[in-house]
C-alpha cells in the first residue's frame, strides 16, 4: 500500500491529499528516510512523522485494506511516540492564547460572562442610592469651593 493511502488509512489525515502535501514537504520519513508519496509500505516499518510541531514515531504491525474506524487504528499500527512530545502538546493547548484575538468584533456571550464574572470578583461591594451620595461627595465639595 503507498504510504499517503496508508496514513490516510489509519487516520493520521483527514485526507489522502493532505497526506501527499505533508510528504511532499519531507515532513514524513520510513526508517530515517524522506519518501516520496508512492513509497510502498510493509509490516515492521518504522514511520517518523512531524505534525503539529510534534514528532510522531509509529511502527506498521498490519497494512488494512481501506480506511479503517479508530478503534481499530491500534491493530494496525505501534506508538512509539516519546512521551516527552505528548508532554509538549500538553503545555502548548494550557499557553495557548484566548479563543478570539483581541478586535476582532463584539465579545460573545461567554465573553461577556468571563469579563462580569472578573470584574465583578468576590469582593463585590453593594452600593445603595445613599452611598452614592457619600461616594461623589468629595467631588462635589471641591466644585463648591
Amino acid at each position: 500500500m503507498r504510504i499517503d493511502k496508508f496514513l490516510w488509512s489509519v487516520r493520521f489525515y483527514k485526507t489522502r491529499s493532505i497526506a501527499a502535501d505533508e510528504i511532499k514537504k519531507n515532513r514524513v520519513s520510513v526508517s530515517g528516510q524522506t519518501v516520496k508519496s508512492s513509497r510502498e509500505v510493509k509490516e515492521g516499518d518504522v514511520i517518523k512523522i512531524r505534525k503539529n510541531q510534534i514528532d510522531y514515531q509509529a511502527k506498521v504491525i498490519q497494512i488494512p485494506k481501506s480506511r479503517i474506524g479508530p478503534k481499530l487504528v491500534p491493530l494496525h499500527i505501534e506508538d512509539h511516540t516519546d512521551k516527552e512530545q505528548y508532554e509538549i502538546l500538553k503545555l502548548r493547548n494550557l499557553s495557548a492564547e484566548h479563543y478570539r484575538n483581541k478586535g476582532e468584533g463584539r465579545p460573545t456571550k461567554k465573553d461577556r460572562r468571563d469579563i462580569d464574572g472578573f470584574v465583578e470578583g468576590d469582593s463585590r461591594v453593594d452600593m445603595g442610592d445613599s452611598d452614592w451620595d457619600l461616594f461623589f461627595s468629595d467631588v462635589t465639595d471641591s466644585k463648591e469651593d
